[in-house]
């Protein structure tokens, strides 16, 4: 488990594990899959998102391992239903920051802190807390290798990073915000290589887990491709 020693509690309650690198698609595929199952879905990325967010708001720095970890061990962090049940909403020390943790920077400063075993060991716990019956569609980037390794289905999704680079562009785009094409591939190609080359859990395809190449796919395509891949395996 590459820098992590742990060993994750056995249960009956069946996961699927989504893993990838940002922008593959893992957190929208894996919430749509969680709906169309009914199961619980857990974003882990937001929690390292939370982490970096809240170091920076206490004036921490981001690789001050033993300040940032124990900022994850004591995050005060509250998910909520949005509206019509069908969002989430994230609540950090009581203030809303659903679209403030979603920022190019805050992905960057969840990258970072990622990269320290102090932190990942302090949120091992939290993201292992959301299995609970009837199941759990988890997305991250070592679901299937660190946090889940009994997960009944391991999924990682990847995708060309001009590819990723542009999704990203269309969404920004989307909210108004100025942005650069160019900017958004080199953070990407960078962040890839940063959390593939970290020594604590770092990101790559669990040994048995199914690589998809969502670069050509669809969304809906995508999806389907997981659900029938899970009901293949309980047929």
């Amino acid at each position: 488990m590459a820098g992590l020693v742990t060993e994750a509690v056995k249960s009956d309650v069946p996961v699927i594990a989504i893993d990838g690198p940002g922008g593959s698609g893992k957190g929208t595929v894996s919430r749509q899959v969680a709906g169309r199952l009914g199961w619980h879905f857990l974003d882990s990325g937001a929690l390292y998102r939370l982490v970096g967010f809240a170091a920076r708001r206490h004036g921490v720095e981001l690789d001050d391992e033993t300040a940032v970890g124990g900022i994850a061990a004591t995050l005060d962090v509250r998910f909520a239903a949005g509206s019509g049940g069908s969002l989430t909403q994230i609540f950090l020390e009581g203030d809303e920051v659903t679209e403030a943790i979603r920022s190019e920077a805050c992905g960057s400063a969840a990258s970072q802190v990622a990269a320290l075993p102090a932190v990942r060991t302090a949120l091992l716990g939290r993201q292992r807390a959301f299995r609970r019956p009837p199941g759990l569609v988890a997305d991250g980037r070592d679901m299937g290798t660190v946090v889940f390794p009994d997960a009944v289905l391991k999924i990682f999704l990847t995708a060309s990073a001009a590819e990723r680079a542009n999704r990203r562009y269309k969404q920004l785009k989307d909210k108004g915000m100025d942005v650069s094409l160019g900017a958004l591939r080199a953070e990407i190609e960078h962040r890839d290589r940063r959390d593939s080359e970290r020594l604590t859990a770092p990101m790559r395809p669990a040994e048995d887990a199914v690589v998809v190449d969502t670069t050509a796919m669809s969304v809906d395509e995508v999806v389907e491709r997981v659900v029938v891949l899970w009901r293949n395996r309980n047929e």
